[in-house]
């Protein structure tokens, strides 16, 4: 798609805003909007805002960021807001001068997706984002309470809840999405939708624009759509199982019919890389203090650094599926991580596993949760970080991420976070209350 036609559909469709939505270091989606007066100028990307304003993206005396939309990502939201029609362009945040932020997320798996690209491949994504909802009292608070007791896959958890659901497959079905399936997860209150997987760059705006789509849906039905990892205590948390492949034309490279467990060397290499620097990504993949309390044994979330073809214990399971659905699914990430630095960081692992010609040690298809620590050390099973900052202590020890990410993502993303850590330490909780004060 070209300007002019972009600026004939916003004018037979009557659009009246466009929101130019970028993504910051952190994850969240933010956007400027402007009237149909301004359209031309956005699409031929002469929109300037204040990054200084973002955290991280630049200092106050070099804040003038430009928005590069990219045109094909262009969607009319099928809502009206007040009777007024809105669409959006996902864009890259450029310098000044043209040339691309250093700061921007979706930059960043741009060069990965070039690096694979001059190897010869094109990396394939389909990530599962999982969600709760839950209810909003009579004013408009959140609260923790879910609007059901369904339970994984059931059929008539007949409530607000479901059809909140149908009403996003609609929605993300109207804009352009391959929904495959949509259920009910293992928790009460959460839910799951998949969509076709993607080549990798639109698989990481599609999470984006997926999760304004579930929120915005759910407030129409006075539920508050979350992603947090670990919402509640004592139930499932929501993980974003990330499946990628590499293909050349329309070759699955992974597939090797004579190979063992039917994956080639490239596969093989690609699982090691993810195995080697599991414990490092986990800080871009997993990145809330919450996160890791998704991260425990007993809750279906991965706590070792394995793979397996035949159980989901392990950090990485390989599908049944062979011949062009030949896969990996990487089972640690969770809908809160910024999708486009996480899919970086795991192809560039993956990648440099390939050109190293590295191999993983053998499958374990025992469940890992029922394991001793012996038999454990025996397998040379390592284990993900237990927390954030352990997850930021591997991360500032792996100079492949401080690669990937550059010196600008890295050094602010490591401050915020460690502030996010330092400022949670010093609080002191109700379960310390509860079981120290009268004891000591």
């Amino acid at each position: 798609m070209n300007i002019r036609e972009a600026l004939k559909i916003l004018k037979d469709e009557n659009v009246k805003y466009l929101r130019l939505q970028f993504t910051d270091i952190m994850g969240i989606n933010k956007n400027v909007e402007v009237p149909p007066s301004q359209f031309e100028k956005a699409l031929d990307g002469k929109v300037m805002f204040d990054g200084s304003s973002i955290e991280g993206f630049s200092r106050i005396e070099e804040s003038d960021m430009m928005l590069s939309p990219d045109i094909d990502t262009l969607v009319i939201y099928p809502w009206n807001n007040n009777e007024k029609r809105v669409a959006r362009l996902i864009c890259d945040i450029h310098n000044p001068d043209g040339t691309p932020f250093d700061g921007c997320p979706r930059n960043i798996l741009k060069k990965v997706l070039k690096q694979a690209s001059d190897m010869g491949y094109v990396m394939n994504a389909g990530l599962e984002a999982e969600f709760f909802l839950f209810e909003k009292d009579e004013k408009g608070n959140i609260t923790i309470n879910t609007h059901d007791a369904g339970g994984y896959f059931d059929l008539t958890p007949i409530d607000r809840g479901e059809e909140a659901r149908q009403e996003m497959v609609d929605v993300l079905s109207s804009i352009g999405f391959e929904v495959e399936a949509a259920h009910h997860e293992v928790a009460p209150g959460q839910h799951e939708i998949d969509f076709k997987y993607a080549e990798s760059l639109t698989a990481a705006d599609r999470i984006a624009t997926f999760r304004f789509v579930v929120r915005k849906v759910a407030s129409h039905y006075n539920l508050h759509a979350t992603f947090m990892p670990k919402p509640i205590f004592g139930i499932n948390g929501s993980g974003m199982h990330t499946h990628q492949s590499l293909f050349k034309g329309k070759k699955n490279v992974f597939y090797d019919q004579k190979s063992e467990f039917q994956l080639s060397d490239v596969a093989m290499g690609y699982i090691a890389g993810i195995l080697r620097h599991a414990k490092a990504f986990t800080a871009i993949t997993n990145p809330l203090i919450n996160s890791y309390k998704r991260l425990v044994p007993g809750f279906e979330a991965p706590t070792m650094i394995s793979w397996s073809e035949k159980n989901r214990s392990p950090l990485i399971r390989v599908p049944a599926k062979r011949e062009i659905g030949t896969r990996i699914e990487v089972r640690s990430p969770d809908p809160s991580a910024n999708p486009y630095l996480a899919l970086a960081v795991m192809l560039a692992s993956g990648l440099e596993g390939i050109a190293n010609k590295q191999y993983p040690p053998d499958p374990v298809n025992k469940n890992l949760y029922k394991m001793s620590k012996r038999e454990m050390a025996r397998l040379k099973i390592g284990v993900l970080p237990g927390s954030l900052s352990e997850a930021l202590d591997s991360m500032e020890r792996d100079p492949l991420i401080r690669k990937v990410l550059g010196e600008h993502i890295y050094t602010n993303y490591l401050k915020a976070k460690r502030g996010e850590w330092r400022d949670y330490i010093q609080q002191v909780h109700s379960w310390e209350q509860e079981h120290y004060l009268a004891k000591y």
